[in-house]
């Protein structure tokens, strides 16, 4: 072989999976995901990825941030070049599943739970799976912790997710920008009462766009889960993973969540960001790393989930 020739041969990356273009009939539209597969032979244990909040999709982007983290798929390759399998999917209304958007005001957080079980039971009927782990991300965390057990999972992976209900994140949030009293006293009012099931008498004007009428419905059928006491309920293999410079999600909510099932098992990685990438703790610099594909995903996440889904039963 010529020398130029054994050269390219070796440059060129080995074949480490194939990937699987699925759709899934909800009954109110279909959702579009992606199986990975490793190049070894089934069966494969599988992974299902569960993205976080708002527009991001199965490959960890959010379309109103500029450029691209993938961070979702290099979870996936990686997996793969492991010898696991995965499924990751477009939520309702995002990507390549918008024909399953819902009006706001018809929308609610157990949509979300149900098509996840609804996906695992997908998985489950597939002979070429066996372990089925669901790994959820941020928002994802709460939604996979909640399915987990409805999609008969053998393992959940809570990546940045929130130890507080989703009221007391954004009253977390609204504080930690120094609002006004009157201002505060307003909004921990609206809160409270979409925590109680109702809706606010009155939503001030500088409010209105967080909880305008369509969307309560939806912020009340949220607000009411509480991640510590629902993780508490699992009867399964549990990994925390959280990073240490992540600036949406924080250790003290990794800590939560692990106060609710002390079985198990706290990873802090450090220098890890919320997109999962190595990133310092200065907020400009971190969050150049959310539209940042060429910036691996911090390798001990990875090796840690190999880990966990390989010492399955």
């Amino acid at each position: 072989m010529k020398l130029s020739r054994l050269l390219l041969t070796l440059m060129l990356p080995a074949v480490l999976s194939a990937a699987e273009t699925v759709k899934l009939d909800t009954g109110t539209g279909a959702l579009s995901g992606t199986i990975e597969l490793p190049a070894s032979k089934p069966p494969y244990a599988v992974v299902l990825i569960i993205a976080g909040s708002g527009p991001t999709d199965r490959d960890g982007n959010n379309p109103l941030l500029p450029g691209r983290n993938d961070s979702l798929k290099m979870i996936a390759d990686g997996l793969a070049a492991h010898g696991i399998a995965s499924l990751r999917y477009d939520k309702r209304g995002i990507g390549q599943s918008k024909s399953a958007g819902m009006k706001e005001e018809d929308l609610r957080f157990e949509m979300y739970v149900d098509d996840a079980v609804r996906w695992g039971e997908y998985l489950r009927k597939d002979a070429r799976f066996r372990a089925l782990v669901i790994a959820g991300h941020s928002e994802g965390s709460l939604i996979g912790m909640i399915a987990a057990p409805k999609a008969s999972a053998n393992g959940f992976i809570s990546i940045a997710g929130a130890g507080l209900p989703g009221g007391q994140i954004i009253l977390k949030q609204f504080r930690a920008q120094g609002i006004p009293p009157d201002q505060m006293k307003s909004l921990e009012n609206i809160v409270k009462a979409l925590e109680e099931g109702r809706k606010p008498e009155s939503v001030p004007a500088g409010l209105f766009a967080l909880f305008r009428p369509p969307v309560q419905p939806y912020l009340i059928s949220w607000f009411k889960y509480d991640p510590a006491s629902e993780i508490a309920k699992l009867k399964m293999p549990v990994w925390i993973f959280q990073g240490t410079t992540d600036i949406q999600v924080s250790v003290d909510d990794a800590k939560l969540l692990a106060a609710g099932d002390p079985a198990a098992k706290l990873v802090l990685i450090d220098g890890m960001n919320h997109v999962l990438k190595e990133a310092p703790a200065d907020r400009k610099k971190n969050i150049a790393a959310y539209s940042d594909s060429s910036l691996p995903v911090v390798p001990k996440l990875l090796d840690e989930m190999v880990a966990m889904i390989k010492g399955l039963n």
